[in-house]
């Protein structure tokens, strides 16, 4: 295996991804006090505390502009008064996921199964769209993977499993390991996707044992990292994406169109570049979902339409993510522009 790129920051190095999530920021008042928002400010936000718990790790937290409100992660994590307002077309299974959901694999796309390997993530994105999620009657991590896997192997046309939760490197290595030995053995599986936050909100988490596990896998591994906003790419987030590469993974990246987040074109436009120059493809700009307690954070149709005009004239067509939107009960994504 080539020799693995190291972070730069000895304090970075030495601090272990389950310890940090140990010690994450869990209310809103302790994360404006961390910003060093004043009450006047605090106010402008409405944060309250509601049923889709805060959780926002120390290290992603330190990537905030301190004493700014209006600060493009913190919108991201810091749980609103607006998320009880009940909206129209907003709804808690907006995807329709729940009644495609058998045993923990979701079969929604052709050729391919996706597997909610666990409900636990490293941060609470206030946009998320199983915010909702029947979790505990829908987790494929129950018997050892037992039941999952032979779901899917009871259907030869499956060539690709996603990994999705929650956040699939929530599980140790031991536990990933298990899973990923026996979907090995299936011998019509070709490749392994992994969908993750944590290489951004977490990036010592891709640690020399993940690494090792994925690289003995005859699976090609594509990890598909979900980053909104230049300012949460630094140098840890950097260094583990080389690592990543530098194991034999392909690295991609998603994001979802935010109002007040990354809805203008500059904000775009670096977002590509600074990922590019990072290792990780632009892949995917998602309109958002259409869960219930996001409805803040929704951009127009029309909107997303003209940002993605604007970044396509500014950018090379490998750096332009394609706009898309998910509508149930389709075979794949829907390709706006």
């Amino acid at each position: 295996m080539s020799t693995l790129a190291t972070v730069p920051t000895r304090t970075e190095i030495a601090i272990d991804w389950r310890d940090a999530l140990r010690t994450a920021i869990r209310t809103p008042s302790e994360l404006l006090e961390f910003l060093e928002l004043s009450p006047e400010q605090c106010a402008a936000l409405e944060p309250c505390a509601n049923e889709f718990a805060q959780l926002v790790p120390r290290q992603f937290a330190a990537r905030m502009r301190k004493g700014d409100p209006d600060d493009p992660l913190l919108r991201q994590v810091l749980p609103l008064a607006q998320e009880q307002e009940a909206v129209a077309g907003f709804a808690s299974d907006p995807l329709e996921e729940v009644d495609a959901t058998r045993n923990g694999v979701v079969r929604k796309y052709a050729g391919r199964a996706l597997l909610i390997a666990t409900a636990a993530c490293p941060v609470h994105c206030r946009y998320c769209f199983r915010r909702h999620f029947p979790y505990a009657e829908q987790t494929a991590a129950r018997d050892e993977w037992q039941t999952t896997v032979s779901t899917l192997a009871e259907d030869r046309q499956i060539t690709e499993v996603i990994l999705s939760g929650g956040d699939p490197l929530s599980l140790s290595n031991r536990r990933l390991g298990a899973l990923v030995k026996q979907l090995d053995e299936l011998e019509h599986l070709e490749t392994l996707r992994i969908h993750t936050r944590f290489p951004i909100v977490l990036p010592q988490r891709i640690d020399t044992g993940l690494l090792e596990l994925l690289a003995a896998t005859r699976l090609r591994i594509v990890l598909v990292i979900h980053c909104n906003h230049a300012q949460e790419i630094d140098a840890t987030v950097v260094a583990a994406v080389a690592n990543m590469r530098h194991a034999g993974i392909i690295v991609l990246n998603q994001s979802v169109l935010l109002s007040g987040v990354n809805d203008d074109p500059d904000t775009l436009v670096e977002l590509s570049r600074q990922l590019f120059a990072a290792g990780a493809l632009p892949y995917y700009l998602h309109e958002l979902d259409r869960v219930a307690g996001a409805a803040h954070f929704e951009v127009e149709a029309s909107r997303a339409l003209e940002l993605i005009d604007a970044i396509r004239s500014r950018l090379p067509g490998y750096l332009v993510p394609r706009l898309v939107r998910e509508i149930p009960g389709t075979l794949s994504k829907t390709i706006l522009g």
